[in-house]
């Protein structure tokens, strides 16, 4: 379907966006394979998005970090684009545990997981909306490179009907069940279908309340509605409708006979390589588990756990990397990869993680060889599959820098305000010294956010400040992301004056109410206090007039100089342009946006502290060198994608081991 994206908002391109719009929008027409926009915290860079998109009329993918910043980015995108399609793509486990295998004290670790059948709509609803029309915007997680399952069979299998056409409905109902709907004709939930004489009505995996009723004469299509599950009320009729299946994944009874013969030669072999090694458990164990997925493949046409036969059902060659939401986009679509100085390792931490568990299984028997190729994408291949990408971050890092071929500021904010004013103080008396500053503060009903190396000296800070009378929140690891959201929005109302952490930074806070940052200990050299996570921590108070960071500390360290440089560099061009336009800065009024609906459906799920599993302290002493290394590479992919709280504690969890040896 051909619709333009027609971008809707009150406001004009102020500040650099004017330039930076310009700037993309030609480095893109010219080819530019990867282009970076350096944006400070408030300088409206989704607004800039927003208007490249509209410019270049193309279907675009806008990845993030994580749901949080997914779901804010999607709700002002459709704020944006209104008549338009845009879509929210992230995770749609609510709880998942991956399958696994510990050798050591031979514990098998089932697969659990509980799905969030709301974003599993979304998640439909984005891919049925990639390959119907063009006008498309989809906010992911790094999600969209794990395996989804092949567009071509999503889309060939797939049914359309029109009025006045015949088609035997025996015929259709059984092309409703390859699609993975279940006939219901009780109850009629998102991805059943039901016969009443000669009205069939199907409720799509993709729509929230609407099914389609289909009414026959004999075998011909007289009558096609949309109507209300809940009302029951008929809401449009149809001349023709696509109806898309019900799961990404489906593989029809005609593929499986095709398919099974191949898994079945591999696990002969698999049990064939067992037996030459002597490893009659194995051999058994993966002949009884192969045995059962399929016979539940040849009966059901589906099995739980059916990603793992990716390579038969997509017909993949060895090492040949899985469908993803990537290949659902058509040519020439635009890739813009939000806070790329954090999503990029992400993306670039997936695939070698994923393999390490499944080399376990496959070696022990509980799965084949080919299971590998369930997996996400490689980097070079995500890279691969991208379309024109303009990465966007306060902090670029080397990788962004090193391979755009156009960076371009994005400094100066529409609203005039500046950088805030940064003062380094001794450390001696820190924290008496801030809740001096933090009271000056509340008096002018404004917010801070204080910042602290450890968790027990942020704990203990949040419980000092709460005596005295202080309203003040300690944000942990521990909090999940919706009660983090729920927290932020309670400080921007007021119910807290003050916020306490180890890193405020990875939602994107979005808090024009805050005009006081204090850092605590900031000559500490780490990934708590390093260049980039300073500079964004600064950005924190950057939406406020008064905006001003303290940072406690007996030097200026190499860290704390270059933040503080860059911050100046910034401050002198805002100011300049506020002299030569005549502006004078005010702090940003920005409405306390709700959460949406159906996004706020996700529910809270309990996470499992960093080291648990390791507070027995019956771990053998030739395990522990081995468990180091393995946090030391977890400390250091989780201070990349600035997950400081989980660093933090890996870091104080060796430390504890080290002590051990």
């Amino acid at each position: 379907m051909d619709r333009r994206f027609k971008l809707v908002s009150p406001f004009e391109p102020a500040g650099d966006q004017p330039d930076a719009i310009r700037q993309l929008v030609s480095g893109l027409k010219k080819g530019f394979r990867f282009q970076t926009v350096l944006g400070a915290t408030g300088t409206g860079k989704t607004f800039v998005m927003a208007k490249v998109i509209e410019e270049l009329q193309r279907p675009t993918l806008v990845m993030v970090h994580n749901k949080t910043l997914a779901s804010q980015l999607y709700l002002e995108f459709r704020e944006f684009f209104p008549e338009n399609a845009v879509h929210y793509f992230v995770s749609y486990y609510d709880y998942y545990q991956p399958e696994a295998y510990i050798a050591k004290s031979d514990t098998y670790i089932a697969k659990d997981s509980s799905i969030n059948e709301e974003i599993d709509r979304l998640r439909n609803s984005a891919t049925r909306s990639l390959l119907s029309r063009n006008d498309v915007i989809i906010v992911a997680s790094v999600s969209a490179i794990y395996g989804l399952g092949s567009p071509e069979i999503y889309k060939g299998i797939r049914v359309q009907l029109k009025k006045g056409q015949n088609i035997n409905r025996r015929d259709l109902l059984n092309k409703f069940v390859n699609m993975q709907y279940t006939r219901n004709d009780l109850v009629l939930n998102r991805g059943n279908f039901s016969v009443q004489g000669e009205v069939i009505t199907i409720f799509p995996g993709y729509e929230e309340y609407n099914a389609i009723r289909v009414e026959f004469f004999g075998d011909e299509i007289e009558n096609i509605f949309e109507v209300d599950t809940l009302t029951g009320e008929f809401k449009d009729e149809f001349e023709e409708v696509t109806i898309f299946p019900a799961k990404h994944y489906v593989v029809t009874k005609d593929q499986v006979k095709k398919i099974l013969p191949d898994i079945r030669k591999e696990m002969e072999a698999q049990i064939e390589f067992f037996k030459k090694a002597g490893k009659e458990v194995e051999a058994q164990r993966i002949r009884e588990r192969t045995e059962y997925d399929l016979e539940m493949m040849e009966q059901m046409g589906y099995v739980q756990g059916i990603e793992n036969y990716t390579k038969y059902t997509e017909g993949l060659k060895d090492g040949e990397a899985p469908a993803t939401l990537l290949d659902y986009f058509p040519k020439g679509f635009l890739t813009f990869i939000d806070e790329s100085h954090i999503t990029i390792p992400q993306i670039g931490g997936m695939f070698n993680g994923n393999y390490s568990r499944k080399e376990t299984l496959v070696q022990y028997g509980f799965r084949l060889p080919s299971s590998f190729e369930n997996r996400p994408l490689k980097f070079e291949e995500f890279v691969n599959r991208i379309g024109q990408t303009v990465f966007v971050s306060a902090t670029p890092s080397s990788y962004e820098n090193e391979n755009s071929q156009k960076i371009i500021d994005l400094v100066v904010r529409p609203t005039g305000l500046v950088d805030p004013k940064i003062e380094v103080r001794p450390s001696q008396n820190q924290v008496d010294d801030l809740i001096s500053e933090i009271r000056k503060t509340i008096v002018k009903k404004q917010r801070v956010l204080v910042t602290a190396l450890t968790k027990k000296l942020s704990e203990s800070i949040a419980e000092y400040l709460k005596e005295l009378g202080i309203k003040v929140q300690y944000i942990h690891s521990d909090v999940d992301t919706i009660e983090r959201v729920e927290i932020l929005r309670d400080l921007r109302f007021g119910k807290y004056d003050v916020l306490v952490g180890i890193n405020l930074l990875r939602e994107g806070l979005d808090l024009p109410e805050v005009s006081l940052v204090g850092i605590l200990d900031a000559d500490k050299e780490g990934f708590l206090r390093s260049r980039t996570s300073l500079i964004q921590t600064i950005g924190r108070s950057a939406r406020n007039v008064d905006g001003r960071v303290i940072m406690y500390a007996d030097k200026i360290t190499k860290s704390m100089k270059d933040a503080i440089d860059e911050t100046e560099r910034r401050r002198e061009r805002q100011e300049k342009y506020n002299r030569d336009n005549g502006i004078t800065p005010q702090t940003i009024i920005k409405a306390i946006r709700e959460m949406d609906a159906s996004i706020e459906k996700q529910k809270k799920s309990s996470r499992k502290s960093v080291g648990d599993d390791l507070k027995t302290g019956r771990i053998p002493k030739d395990e522990i060198k081995k468990i180091i290394k393995d946090l030391e590479s977890k400390m250091q992919l989780s201070a990349q994608n600035m997950d400081f709280e989980t660093a933090a504690e890996l870091r104080d969890k060796i430390e504890e081991l080290e002590n051990r040896l």
